[in-house]
């Protein structure tokens, strides 16, 4: 389905299904077919140089670190975009992408992001949704599965420390909230930031290594996630929409879940779903508070919503449990290995090579750490990874190209005098 963007002055961009359009170069489809409401052709063009940057980010450790040191607003200022395409179309992007404003990101997180989910190829903008909660209709049969096949989920159980063994070099076992002792041939930690920090905290295996206290420079941000119910069906444009606030301090997000939820499809209330990023200013109120801030910036972008009564409401508040890629970040982030054997990391943060962002890349770094445990244990089949499809014909000739430019500049006398 269609989806848009909203900036603080209101309905800036609306986005086709791509790949129901005729396939274009990258980027020219992403920049043709959009539907930019108020944004003139010269502030569009002034995004082109960009591809430079895109062109030069190879997802390899060099590029990472180049552009990981500056944000993501200063890179966009280097290539010349215009202020109005940044503010309208960029901010808004960016802030519900990587939960920060621009100015707070990683250029490096930028582009990886933009990369991945709208400009190396026309169709990775869109989306597929699912038709109901992920919850009921991926993980819980997922789980059920898994069950049937001898797994046990040991749920509401705290991980508090893991037990590291001298002789084997290795972690034997995982110790609970609840006094309990698991051992384990392997371990994997697919968990956040913020907790692994405060495992590290409470571990001295942990703290023994650099790789985990590096963890404890990382940050993370404060999400608030809201579903609304309204008495009356209103007129909500585009079923998936990213916006920022009007002084810019959080990103969100808002979907209207007639129109992407069968659940909802014959409901006689309007049913909206509203992520706010970046949001710490809404952690201490209560819902009913927290409900009056999402109604006033919802209104904003549609206006019968104001004509509307709020009838129920589910509000959640989850402190600390997106990355924040903040300049410099790259240096603190783990591998999927780690200095301890039998020990394997997973998750959004996490470095690898796959090139995929987000729910996707936590999703295969698991797929990796899987199959080192199936590599460390001998016992198991190995998980296939889909790549990410390759770049377009001329963009692999344009790195290419890049490559031996900047090989040829390595070669020149005084090359790493300067600041990169």
């Amino acid at each position: 389905m269609k989806s848009a963007v909203y900036s603080s002055e209101g309905l800036e961009v609306e986005f086709p299904v791509f790949q129901d359009l005729q396939q274009l170069p990258a980027p020219l489809g992403t920049l043709l077919y959009t539907q930019f409401k108020r944004l003139p052709w010269v502030d569009r063009l002034s995004s082109l140089p960009l591809m430079a940057a895109v062109i030069d980010f190879d997802n390899t450790e060099m590029v990472w670190r180049k552009y990981d040191s500056i944000t993501a607003r200063e890179l966009f200022k280097q290539f010349g975009c215009s202020e109005r395409f940044y503010r309208q179309v960029f901010d808004p992007l960016l802030h519900v992408g990587l939960f920060a404003p621009p100015e707070q990101c990683s250029a490096a997180a930028a582009l990886g992001i933009l990369y991945y989910t709208s400009i190396a190829h026309q169709k990775d903008f869109d989306v597929v949704w699912c038709r109901g909660e992920v919850k009921e209709t991926i993980f819980d049969p997922w789980k059920a599965s898994l069950r049937s096949r001898g797994f046990r989920f040991m749920e509401g159980r705290e991980v508090r420390d893991l037990v590291f063994d001298e002789g084997t070099s290795s972690i034997s076992a995982v110790f609970c909230s609840s006094d309990e002792l698991v051992y384990a041939d392997a371990v994997v930690l697919a968990v956040g930031v913020s907790t692994v920090q405060e495992l590290v905290k409470n571990s001295a295996a942990l703290r023994s290594r650099d790789e985990f206290l590096k963890v404890l420079k990382l940050a993370s941000i404060d999400v608030i996630t809201a579903k609304l119910w309204l008495d009356k069906k209103v007129n909500i444009p585009n079923p998936s929409n990213a916006c920022s606030a009007t002084d810019e301090s959080f990103g969100w997000t808002f979907f209207h879940l007639n129109a992407l939820r069968d659940e909802y499809k014959d409901c006689p209330h309007t049913v909206l779903q509203a992520d706010f990023f970046n949001a710490s200013e809404f952690v201490p109120l209560n819902d009913d508070d927290i409900a009056k801030r999402i109604i006033s910036n919802l209104g904003k972008c549609a206006n019968d919503i104001e004509n509307a009564r709020l009838v129920d409401m589910d509000i959640s508040t989850s402190p600390k449990s997106l990355t924040h890629f903040f300049p410099g970040s790259y240096k603190h982030m783990m591998r999927g290995s780690t200095s301890f054997p039998n020990l394997f990391m997973a998750g959004d943060w996490i470095v690898n090579r796959h090139g995929s962002w987000s729910q996707e890349k936590a999703y295969v770094s698991g797929l990796e750490a899987a199959n080192r445990v199936v590599d460390l244990v001998g016992e198991g089949s190995f998980a296939k990874i889909i790549p990410v499809e390759e770049d377009e014909a001329h963009v692999q000739a344009l790195r290419n190209f890049n490559r031996q430019l900047n090989d040829l500049r390595t070669q020149l006398p005084f090359s790493d005098y300067f600041l990169q």
